[in-house]
Order: C-alpha cells, then sequence, then structure tokens
C-alpha cells in the first residue's frame, strides 16, 4: 500500500458483469473518495485494484478468476482486492483457496468497502462479507457513457426460480424507498444526466416485501412529477406478475420509454414450469398482443435459455416457434449454467448436463440466425423517422459518432451511427433516420438533412 510519505492513497475498479455490478462499482468509488482515496483511471497509477466480479454462471465465474490472476501477474507488488457476486458467493473458500488476492470482499453493502481497504494494510487475507445493507450513497463518478445513469430500486430477489443463483449471492428482496428513489433521480437529473435506467432483478415486485401489491406503478407516477425533459427506461420486467398499469402511465408521459426488457426465459410450459415460472408459449404472446395494443410502437426484448433440464427436441422447436411468431425487436440467448445449491442442480448429473449443453451449443446458432433476421426486418420500420439520440461517444479520425434512440438500451442492443462528428456525446440530438444498416441505424442530425 502507499509508502509512508504519501498522504492520498490510490484504487483502480475493474468492473465486470451487469448493470447492477456497475452501480455497486460507482457506490464503492464514491465511498472511498469521500474517505479520502483517489479513484484511479489506470490500475498502472493504483495502490490497489478491486476487481468487481460477477458470479451469476460459470462462464462469469471464470472470467472473474482469469481477470483477478492477470492483474496479479501485471502488478505483483499492488494490493488486490476481489469484490463483488463471486466474492459474496465463495468468501472463505476464495480466502483459501486464492492466495493471489490481498483481500475478499462481499457485494451485499458496497458502501462499507473503506473498511477492508483499511483491514488490507495490516492484515493478511483481509476478508468482509456483509450480510445485507441497502443504505443510499450519492454518487459521485458514473461508469456509462456521457447522459446515462443506472439506478437501482430494489436489491436481491425472492422469486426463487430453480435455475437462480441471485438469492443466494443477493440475497431476497429488499425495496428502496420511493421518494429516496425520486430524489437519487431528481439529483442525477440536475448533474446533466438525460437517460435514467431503471433496473432490479425484477421492477415488477418492487415493494411487494413490504405487501402483497407491486409498488411499481406508483413510483413512475411519483416520478412523472419530476420536472425536466428526461427518459426512463424500464429495464428487467419479468412476464408472470406484468403491471399492466405502468402502460397507461407510459402513454400519457413521453418520458417513460415504450421499451420492454421482458425475461421470458423459455415459451414450453413444461420447462417454464421446471425453472419455477408459470408462463407459456400462449400467455406470453398475449402479454406481447396487449402491450402492443395499449402503445403504439413498443420495443421489446427478452433473453432465452436453453438446454434446461426437461428441454428435448419438441420443447427447442416450440421455443423456436415462438422466436417467429413474437416478432421480438432483440433477444439475447444463452445455454443454462448448472449452478450448485439451486434446486435445478439436483435435477439431472454432470455427465446429463454435459450432454444437454452439447446439445443446446448445435442449437443455438438456429435461435440466433432466426431472431437476427427478425430483428434486422424490425429495424426497417425505423428508417425516415425523426427520433431523439443520445449521443454516446465520437470515433477519433471518422465523421461520425455512436449514439441510442428509445429503441436501443445501454450496452445490449444496436446503435445508431450519426454521420457527423459535431456532436458531443451526453447531448440528445434529433436526427432523421436515412437507413437501417443490420440491426443498427444510420441517422443525420434533422437541421442538417
Amino acid at each position: 500500500m502507499p509508502s509512508e510519505n504519501k498522504t492520498v492513497k490510490s484504487f483502480y475498479v475493474e468492473n465486470l458483469g451487469c448493470s447492477k455490478n456497475q452501480v455497486d462499482a460507482e457506490i464503492m468509488i464514491a465511498s472511498l473518495v469521500n474517505k479520502g482515496w483517489f479513484s484511479s483511471d489506470s490500475p498502472e497509477d493504483a495502490e490497489c485494484i478491486i476487481v468487481n466480479t460477477c458470479g451469476f454462471i460459470e462462464s462469469a465465474k471464470k472470467e472473474s478468476i482469469e481477470t483477478t490472476l492477470s492483474f496479479r501477474e501485471r502488478y505483483p507488488g499492488k494490493k488486490i482486492l476481489m469484490a463483488g457476486c463471486f466474492a459474496q458467493r465463495y468468501g472463505e473458500d476464495l480466502r483459501k483457496e486464492l492466495p493471489e488476492v490481498d483481500g475478499i470482499f462481499g457485494n451485499r453493502d458496497p458502501g462499507r468497502v473503506p473498511e477492508i481497504m483499511d483491514l488490507l494494510e495490516g492484515e493478511e487475507r483481509a476478508l468482509l462479507i456483509p450480510s445485507a445493507g441497502n443504505s443510499y450513497i450519492e454518487r459521485g463518478t458514473l461508469l456509462s457513457f456521457p447522459g446515462t445513469a443506472f439506478v437501482k430500486i430494489s436489491e436481491g430477489c425472492s422469486h426463487g426460480c430453480s435455475y437462480c443463483a441471485i438469492p443466494l449471492i443477493r440475497g431476497t428482496l429488499r425495496s428502496r424507498r420511493a421518494d429516496e428513489i425520486v430524489r437519487e433521480i431528481a439529483s442525477l437529473l440536475e448533474r446533466g444526466v438525460f437517460e435514467i435506467n431503471l433496473i432490479a432483478q425484477d421492477l415488477a415486485a418492487f415493494g411487494t416485501d413490504r405487501g402483497h401489491e407491486s409498488e411499481f406503478p406508483g413510483l413512475l407516477k411519483k416520478i412523472s412529477k419530476l420536472k425536466g425533459d428526461f427518459w426512463i427506461r424500464l429495464l428487467y420486467i419479468y412476464p408472470d406478475n406484468f403491471p399492466f398499469e405502468i402502460l397507461e402511465i407510459i402513454k400519457n408521459d413521453s418520458r417513460f420509454l415504450p421499451y420492454f426488457d421482458i425475461p421470458f426465459q423459455h415459451a414450453d410450459g413444461k420447462v417454464l414450469k421446471a425453472m419455477g415460472r408459470r408462463g407459456n408459449k400462449e400467455n406470453y404472446l398475449e402479454l406481447l398482443s396487449k402491450i402492443r395494443e395499449a402503445l403504439p410502437d413498443p420495443v421489446i426484448r427478452s433473453t432465452f435459455m436453453i438446454g434446461f433440464p426437461g428441454e428435448g427436441k419438441k420443447e427447442r422447436e416450440e421455443l423456436l416457434s415462438f422466436i417467429g411468431e413474437a416478432g421480438l425487436d432483440w433477444a439475447g440467448f444463452f445455454v443454462y449454467s448448472r449452478e450448485e445449491n439451486t434446486r435445478a442442480y439436483r435435477m439431472r448429473n454432470a455427465f446429463s448436463h454435459n450432454r444437454a449443453v452439447k446439445a443446446a451449443q448445435k442449437y443455438l446458432p438456429l435461435l440466433e440466425k432466426k431472431q437476427e433476421e427478425i430483428t434486422v426486418k424490425r429495424m426497417e420500420r425505423f428508417a425516415g423517422m425523426e427520433l431523439d439520440i443520445l449521443v454516446e461517444e465520437n470515433v477519433e479520425g471518422d465523421p461520425f459518432s455512436f449514439g441510442r434512440g428509445f429503441l436501443q438500451a445501454p450496452e445490449v442492443d444496436g446503435s445508431t451511427v450519426i454521420l457527423t462528428d459535431r456532436v458531443t456525446p451526453g447531448d440528445v440530438v434529433r436526427c432523421r433516420i436515412v437507413r437501417s444498416n443490420g440491426i443498427d441505424l444510420e441517422a443525420l442530425p434533422a437541421d442538417e438533412v
């Protein structure tokens, strides 16, 4: 750690995983800066490297370990703190089996990171795994592109899907207070943030830990009372308890984007039941129909898991049929990861699982190709429209910039290529969409058309 003649301690955060992890990383940065630490943009200039890990599925766990070991190899003299989901899930084991790291810090109260950073200075193999914490800390540094931020409205999940390790990692559902969330959003808007992405494991479950009814529609009504021009994007709404009341709120306030991320996971009723879900192909098509009837032209994204226990050729074909009928704008596909201590882990042994994974991996390109064809076709409808585009970055040396419209969520969807470099990241520019190009759009500022 720092030598005796230094008064400012420095750190660098390498963030892995989802947007929820990103919010945790931003809270850690703010907490340390508030305690007098200096946040470095480069690991080379930092005295301590914090790897904010993901531990949701096997590939994420592998990336977490490889990233941490890579930092140790590159910077043998620096302190390394493994934080985040992977650290929370396997804390004691990691302290025993991963001598390359100096400390392990869980993810249930990221604001306590200064405590373990202090321990690193005088204690070998420090460990801090908070049991719970949900206090709001105002974030200074945002790790998003300019003009956008994620706001986490709850922590953990109580749905109990049979395949999911999230309750093991983040605990059961703990919703924040609506007034606190609104204050955070107002503060971000005052700082010039234009796009607020509301995130949780399931937005619709907000407040159900305090009672039987979802408090999410009420939260949106409170947000709608804020003044000014901004975007509110809703990410991750489970289909089984979709709060239809929000459709009228979105219809009446154009600042709420008609964009829905609904993780269906599958379409076959038998597979979904084994997953701990209640839906089926017909239910989900009806949900999509109701959303499209309520709003003029909503954009819908989903994710699907293949290779789950009980899935065979018939069930995969049911999913492929659903993809064809659903007409989703965006979709992602991944192969089921058999996670220890989940209910699904006991549904088949390792040999059967490996065989099923190989079959799923062979089928994956077919699903992806089908969806890509649909997405390309869906993007064509935007050609000729005028849309507000949030500029993300200029391309150095080239006369164009990247941005996103209401139809494109950060990091997961396609981009809008603005055919000029005379725009500033973080600005919102009215653009004419001149063409679709695969899954992306190309646009010109409206005043240049």
